[in-house]
């Protein structure tokens, strides 16, 4: 029986290593022109000549090869938004979390072992260029495809701005903008079009659809519905979920759902689907800005549309979606307490805080720092107090506590991982309530939070890297909504083997690869960014010598004025009493 056990166990693993296999991808990123929403050609970000990105796609157990050649002046990383990358978390590319960036001109090769199943996308993690269109789909199949279904339809929701990122970046972080104002977006795509040109989803009479929602955004939310149909949610972030009937689906920037559609039998009309940005999320709503879009579940051509105003638009709650691999709720060994702010700091810039703490990079890339400072790199002080680090150990079980106490609605990213939704409720949270689920919650790598409201989530350690934590709306995390969650940098010493391409890019930045956020040993932190900072709520001594400089200014002033005045009329006097002006 043991024999027959280990044989059986051989054969299966001899299996999976026949079907596993290397998909590659040549990607030369560089410079093209489009025009999707057909009311300004503008410059964007290509591959191979090419805009929108095309897909990508493999399969569970496959390595994934990104061959990547740099053709912008500007340094460029990807980073494959979900993936969790375990001992690989050199590939991550956050820039100056994992990497230095791959300079122009030069190339780069990502082999990302492909270790879970769904729905997931790919962009830059360099400033903010994947605004400008360098993001794609990446859909990660499962050989054992647990859902029945005839076809599936990528569809990605994007929300686009005629001008370039980096005069929107600037724009955004000015002293010409001390609210925070984001910018608004011109339009929004859906499956890379927009304006007058509604995106068409091509459906046959009886056929289940499975559609893969992909929320690529700078910044909005979208509200997904379809009239006269009904969805059944099956998937988030790549988490499987038993089938839950919806009425909308709501996406906020960076997350996925999967749902599943049956068409009619009929197909004598079409349909309206929408997906309609959020302007709760927007300042100011310019005017011609359409944020209601719209594309065409088509039946046929020549078929009239029909209309349906009963969609359901009740809250779509992830929370309550019931997971289909069921895993019983963690507790904790660690919690942090991340408290969201948004207040005008120091250097006269509007900055996004955890614990009024604004993410600044380092010098030394994080992951290098936790590689090469021995022991010191289980204290987070290692890397310097803008990265707002916390170190966790193997295997603990982490909570994070968020609260969100900004005016607005925030999508967090955790990298590395899938989290547990452990609970929702209004800020603040109280502490010394400690939730325990009876039921398997849910999961996902992506959550919403609203504003004054918080949101409990907690993970296993068990990928040793250093893994962001940030607001995925791009502006918020360019503004410093970020921090890095060192996991068992000891062990990370002992499994994380860097590439000599990552040595070489930092070598070519001149970026160095060991020490602490400094770039020095030990915790003499000396150079590494410090600051910018709240502003101070007291009388600060500058503050009292640049009020006692007003005050004697105002009184000189006042004393000038009247010194002035009484000149004045005793000359005036002198004047009227000359005998000149008495003979008048």
């Amino acid at each position: 029986m043991v024999a027959g056990l280990i044989r059986t166990l051989a054969t299966g693993l001899l299996a999976a290593a026949v079907m596993a296999k290397d998909v590659t991808y040549y990607w030369d990123i560089g410079y093209v022109t489009a025009n999707p929403d057909g009311k300004m050609e503008r410059q964007v970000i290509g591959v191979n000549g090419v805009w929108p990105v095309p897909e990508i796609h493999a399969s569970l157990n496959d390595t994934l090869v990104l061959e990547i050649r740099n053709s912008l002046n500007t340094p460029t990383t990807l980073h494959s938004h979900g993936l969790y990358q375990n001992g690989t978390n050199y590939y991550d590319g956050p820039f100056m979390v994992t990497q230095c960036g791959i300079p122009p001109g030069a190339n780069f090769t990502y082999r990302i072992p492909v270790q879970q199943t769904g729905t997931y996308w790919i962009h830059s993690h360099y400033s903010a260029q994947y605004v400008d269109g360098i993001r794609a789909p990446v859909i990660l199949h499962d050989p054992d495809e647990p859902y029945k279904y005839d076809e599936e339809i990528v569809l990605t929701l994007e929300d686009w701005y005629h001008d370039q990122a980096a005069a929107l970046l600037k724009q955004f972080l000015s002293w010409k903008n001390p609210g925070g104002a984001e910018p608004v977006p011109s339009g929004a795509l859906i499956g890379g079009v927009g304006g007058d040109t509604q995106k068409k989803l091509a459906f046959e009479a009886g056929k289940t659809y499975r559609i893969r929602l992909i929320n690529m955004s700078a910044l909005s939310m979208f509200h997904f519905s379809i009239e006269g149909h009904t969805m059944r949610v099956i998937e988030v972030d790549g988490f499987d979920t038993e089938e839950q009937t919806v009425g909308n689906v709501i996406l906020s920037a960076a997350q996925r759902t999967s749902i599943l559609v049956t068409a009619h039998n009929e197909t004598d009309s079409n349909f309206v689907f929408h997906a309609d940005m959020d302007t709760d999320m927007f300042d100011s709503i310019p005017e011609g800005l359409n944020y209601n879009s719209t594309g065409i579940v088509e039946y046929s051509a020549d078929a009239p549309l029909k209309r349906d105003d009963s969609v359901d638009w009740s809250p779509f709650s992830d929370i309550d979606l019931v997971p289909r691999k069921k895993a019983a709720a963690l507790g904790f060994d660690v919690s942090f307490q991340l408290d969201v702010f948004f207040n005008q700091y120091t250097d006269a810039l509007n900055h996004g805080t955890f614990n009024n703490i604004t993410y600044v990079a380092p010098r030394v890339p994080v992951m290098m720092t936790a590689l090469t400072t021995g022991a010191d790199a289980l204290n987070a002080t290692v890397y310097g107090p803008q990265t707002n680090a916390r170190v966790v150990q193997h295997m603990q079980d982490v909570q994070l506590i968020v609260n969100n106490y900004d005016a607005g609605t925030h999508p967090f990213h955790l990298h590395g991982h899938h989290f547990q939704m452990i609970e929702r409720g209004p800020a603040p949270y109280d502490a010394s309530y400690n939730p325990r689920p009876t039921s398997p919650p849910m999961q996902r790598d992506t959550v919403t939070i609203p504003s004054m409201e918080y949101v409990i989530l907690r993970f296993r350690a068990d990928n040793p890297g250093a893994w962001f934590f940030h607001c995925h709306i791009e502006w918020h995390i360019e503004g410093g909504l970020a921090m890095v969650i060192l996991e068992a940098p000891d062990v990370m010493q002992k499994r994380l083997s860097v590439p000599q391409q990552i040595f070489d890019h930092c070598a070519q930045a001149s970026i160095p690869t060991e020490g602490n956020a400094a770039g020095r040993s030990g915790f003499d932190l000396e150079g590494a960014p410090d600051g910018p900072f709240p502003y101070p709520i007291h009388w600060t001594r500058k503050a009292r010598g640049a009020m006692a400089g007003c005050v004697l200014s105002a009184l000189v002033g006042f004393a000038t004025i009247f010194w002035y005045g009484w000149s004045s009329k005793k000359t005036y006097a002198t004047t009227a009493a000359s005998p000149a002006r008495l003979a008048e």
